[in-house]
């Protein structure tokens, strides 16, 4: 079909935010059609414009529910952020079995004001190009994007929707009683627990510059290590871990086998972390184990900019901090794919030799992948800021009605991430 011919869009469950609703104003103002469907309470908060239906059933009953949906109504594109979660992981099968576009959204690569936006899948499922020259030829295909940030968030905007949304699906649960959530916590206690943590915050900062200050005086070399949230799809889904306690094994074990007898580890909680886990026992009892008791630090807080300044390495699963820290010059290993893990950017020798010999990443190869990443899988803009918000709206509905995504030859089928992530154990 042309692009401007009139669409039938299905928006499915969004990013906690007015984000969908304004979008679909913006294409049913262009004259295409816009439907929804809500699987709770929380989405339908989210949805205050005609065009949705109230999906009640089991899990069970969905694929025959949204099966018989896209055909009954035509549906031509259907929009889902988050693509690993249970009702999109079958509504986008069904979608490809009829030949319907799947854009698949999320927070964006390029953090803090940018929003991903795909064809058909994001991080080991998406299908931007892994190889350097099949990047290089993207960036020079589109033209160039002015990175330089605009917008800065608000913590409010982070948290308050969040909340809102889950306790209004806890209190008015009997209006959608088989929901299956796609987070593992009861949100009451996580937000309890989380506003406990907050208290502290000032002094966890504190803290953890001042053993970035007697690392600096001591002029050890050091490595980062970011945290990733527990129910995190980026450790659940696209690696084989399935959470964070085995990748810190792994990752502290092999530190104290084969790394320099001087160098240092500094563990990074994760900002949202809400303290379910107890992780600072956790990290010194593995250290612990390893031999490395006294070179393995946990940071409860701190910020990861200044971590990076006299940063040896960073290793990773698959956290966008590392995409931070190859911006920052800093030498990166994954451990399982992520869009930056590419030849020339991430090291790609094992673990255990990361520790004493490290590749550090092109600086031209990383401008052409920044430019070829936000030239076509990203849209300006972000949920956690008022003036961002208006710009996603308006960027991601041109997006979606010209058909805008993956330009420049950014897409490359199969998605090109995902035998490696199968091969490593990845539960995709």
């Amino acid at each position: 079909m042309a692009a401007t011919e009139r669409r039938t869009f299905l928006f499915l469950q969004g990013p906690l935010s007015p984000l969908y609703g304004g979008i679909a104003d913006r294409l049913a103002q262009s004259g295409h059609r816009v439907l929804r469907i809500n699987l709770c309470f929380g989405d339908w908060m989210h949805w205050r414009r005609p065009g949705a239906t109230a999906f009640r059933g089991r899990v069970a009953d969905w694929p025959a529910f949204i099966a018989g949906y896209l055909e009954r109504n035509g549906v031509t594109d259907v929009v889902l952020h988050g693509d690993r979660r249970i009702y999109h992981k079958i509504a986008g099968e069904a979608a490809r079995a009829r030949g319907i576009a799947v854009i698949a959204t999320e927070l964006g690569y390029l953090r803090p004001d940018w929003m991903t936006i795909e064809r058909d899948g994001t991080s080991t499922g998406s299908h931007f190009p892994l190889d350097p020259d099949a990047i290089r030829a993207v960036a020079a295909r589109l033209p160039r994007t002015d990175l330089t940030p605009r917008f800065s968030n608000s913590f409010w905007l982070v948290a308050a929707p969040d909340v809102l949304y889950n306790i209004a699906n806890v209190l008015f649960f009997w209006a959608w009683p088989h929901y299956q959530k796609h987070t593992i916590y009861n949100p009451l206690v996580e937000y309890v627990s989380a506003g406990l943590r907050l208290l502290g915050a000032s002094r966890r900062d504190a803290s953890a510059r001042w053993s970035l200050e007697k690392l600096a005086e001591r002029a050890l070399p050091y490595f980062v290590l970011p945290m990733q949230l527990e129910g995190d799809f980026q450790l659940r889904d696209h690696s084989p871990y399935g959470g964070m306690e085995p990748a810190l094994r792994e990752i502290i074990t092999s530190f104290g086998r084969n790394a320099p007898v001087d160098a240092q580890l500094v563990v990074k909680s994760h900002p949202l972390d809400a303290g379910r886990e107890p992780w600072r026992r956790i990290v010194e009892g593995m250290a612990r184990d390893a031999g490395a008791g006294d070179r393995v630090h946990y940071l409860g807080g701190g910020r990861l900019d200044a971590m990076l300044e006299g940063a040896s390495g960073m290793v990773t699963v698959n956290s966008s901090a590392g995409l931070e820290a190859l911006r920052a010059g800093v030498p990166v290993k994954c451990l399982a794919p992520a869009i930056f893990d590419v030849d020339g950017l991430t090291d790609q020798r094992s673990l255990d030799a990361f520790w004493r010999d490290r590749a550090q990443p092109d600086p031209e190869l990383l401008a052409d992948f920044l430019q070829a990443l936000a030239g076509s899988v990203q849209a300006r803009g972000s949920i956690h800021s008022r003036d961002g918000l208006d710009e996603a709206i308006r960027t991601m509905a041109q997006r979606l009605e010209e058909r805008d995504l993956n330009s420049g030859g950014a897409f490359v089928d199969p998605p090109p991430r995902l035998a490696r992530a199968r091969a490593l154990g990845a539960p995709l």
